[in-house]
């Protein structure tokens, strides 16, 4: 029944890799940000103006969802994962923003290596809903939400080590604030993309 219905409901799947598109893109531009910070102004706005993008897809899904009699994927599972994919980009403007609004002008390594591991986490989810408009791709579906898992597993251990190397050596408190709010809205989004996984996991099961 569902492999029957998708290729009549397939617009869900292309607005699911349009927004998954703007996420890897929102990503870039934050890993960019880390290590160009001369364009701290102009990277920002271009990811706001990416977050507005995905907001658009994901109220445009939202009324398919609506509006479709009968969808490819159980209604509630489309408007979690949705829903669960705009965070992520609500995340990662929110860490562009504290950048700009906090000056950081000097991103540390731990900052950056962070930033890395929000793209490579945003790249896999991409990979994954873009697998996910056929249940064929089950396993290596799977195999990529590991992945998402174990990313997720990495950035939280970046970030302790980073918390804990500004409370040994960071004597300014007002940047020590900074930094720390700046990791750990970085390691949130790798959080973000792990509920992403663990909802098309959820829709894995459900219909393979």
């Amino acid at each position: 029944m569902f492999g029957r219905l998708m290729p009549r409901q397939g617009r869900f799947f292309d607005l699911f890799n349009e927004h998954a598109e703007q996420i890897v893109l929102g990503s870039r531009e934050l890993a960019a940000l880390m290590t160009n910070h001369d364009d701290l102004e102009r990277r920002t706005y271009t990811i706001e103006s990416i977050e507005k993008r995905a907001d658009k897809i994901t109220r445009a899904t939202i009324e398919l969802v609506h509006k479709t009699f009968i969808t490819p994927i159980d209604r509630e599972d489309i408007h979690q994962l949705i829903s669960k994919m705009d965070d992520i980009l609500d995340l990662i403007e929110d860490s562009a923003q504290l950048m700009f609004l906090y000056d950081v002008r000097d991103p540390t390594p731990e900052a950056k290596k962070l930033a890395d591991i929000c793209v490579a986490c945003c790249e896999k989810v991409k990979a994954a809903v873009a697998l996910l408009s056929s249940m064929d791709n089950a396993a290596e579906i799977m195999l990529i939400c590991s992945d998402i898992d174990r990313l997720e597993s990495e950035a939280d251990h970046v970030m302790r080590g980073a918390i804990a190397r500004l409370f040994r050596d960071e004597p300014d408190v007002r940047e020590l604030i900074k930094l720390r709010t700046v990791y750990e809205h970085l390691e949130t989004v790798t959080d973000r993309c792990e509920d992403v996984a663990n909802i098309i996991q959820g829709i894995v099961i459900e219909n393979s």
